[in-house]
């Protein structure tokens, strides 16, 4: 078996992302190997300037879209989040932590259904605080968008970088507000 073959097989297969030690474990390939076949394939991927990407996500890879080619998957992929629900957690990732009575005054009632499913996708994460909850992204999130970073700094500067790119759907977070 072709290490560089078995390995973009488990990475093009994977639901989630799968570090160094979960390919090696699973294809029987020495982790060196799978390490080595990674930092290849990566550099392929990005040499012919390919719409797919090998992202490293901490310690973790992942196949995936890269960004700007998102448009172009819209015709054939039905998007698994609604322009609304994609709106709300634009503003919870750009305000974060916020509290949901805010996120209400921000978005309206819709908040309720958008803030239940953001969290049964676990998007967003909540705790009580007095009669509301504190709304912040989880690690899924920024995996999930390939962000490549969970702090708040770095999601508000992905949100402002693609904001054009993204037209409608990230309308909902501000282009400067601090």
């Amino acid at each position: 078996m072709d290490t560089k073959g078995a390995v973009e097989a488990a990475l093009f297969s994977a639901s989630g992302n799968l570090r160094t030690s979960d390919i090696a474990a699973k294809t029987g390939l020495p982790v060196e190997e799978v390490r080595s076949a990674l930092m290849d394939l990566r550099r392929e991927y990005e040499e012919r300037d390919s719409a797919i990407q090998i992202a490293k996500i901490g310690v973790e890879y992942r196949m995936m879209l890269r960004p700007e080619y998102s448009e172009c998957t819209g015709t054939f992929a039905k998007p698994e989040l609604s322009a609304g629900v994609l709106r709300t957690l634009t503003t919870i990732a750009y305000y974060q932590p916020v509290l949901q009575s805010e996120l209400l005054k921000l978005r309206g009632p819709r908040v309720y259904d958008d803030v239940h499913a953001l969290t049964d996708m676990d998007f967003v994460a909540r705790k009580k605080a007095g009669n509301t909850w504190e709304l912040t992204t989880t690690k899924k999130f920024a995996e999930y968008f390939g962000i490549g970073s969970t702090k708040i700094k770095d999601i508000q500067k992905w949100i402002k970088d693609r904001s054009t790119n993204l037209g409608d759907q990230a309308s909902a977070a501000p282009k400067d507000t601090e």
